[in-house]
C-alpha cells in the first residue's frame, strides 16, 4: 500500500461513494416520475411504462437510503438488481455496444460501485 495513513479516512471514502450513488439514483428515479402520466404506445408498451413507474419509486428510495447511510447494503442489493436489469436490456434486448451512445458502460460502473458497498458496507458515517 502506497499511502497507509489514508486508511483512517476509509469511512469518509465510503460516504462519498454512497453519496454520489445516492444522488445519481435519486435524480434518475425522479426523472421517471413523468411516466405516471404516459399512455401506452407502440414506442412505449404498457409493460415498459409499468417497469418505469416501479423504478420511479425504487430508485429514489434506494438513493435516499444510500445518501443517509440507512440500510446501505440492502439498498445496494436493490440497485444491483436494477442495474443488472438495465444491462440485460441494453445488451440482450437492444443489442447496445459497451461505449456507443446509450451503451452500458455507465450501468456497469453503477453496478460495480453498488457491489463495493455491498461487500464493504456503507461505513460509519450515516444514520
Amino acid at each position: 500500500m502506497i499511502f497507509p495513513q489514508l486508511i483512517q479516512f476509509s469511512d469518509f471514502g465510503l460516504f462519498l461513494l454512497r453519496f454520489v450513488i445516492g444522488i445519481i439514483f435519486l435524480t434518475h428515479g425522479m426523472q421517471k416520475w413523468g411516466m405516471w402520466r404516459m399512455k401506452a404506445s407502440p414506442e412505449m408498451p404498457s409493460k415498459m411504462i409499468n417497469m418505469m413507474k416501479m423504478l420511479s419509486l425504487v430508485e429514489p428510495a434506494a438513493g435516499t437510503a444510500m445518501i443517509l447511510g440507512f440500510f446501505s447494503q440492502l439498498a445496494a442489493i436493490v440497485l444491483i438488481l436494477v442495474m443488472a436489469g438495465a444491462i440485460y436490456l441494453k445488451v440482450v434486448v437492444w443489442k447496445k455496444k459497451f461505449t456507443e451512445p446509450g451503451g452500458w458502460e455507465f450501468d456497469l460502473l453503477l453496478l460495480t460501485t453498488n457491489l463495493a458497498i455491498l461487500f464493504l458496507g456503507g461505513g460509519s458515517i450515516g444514520i
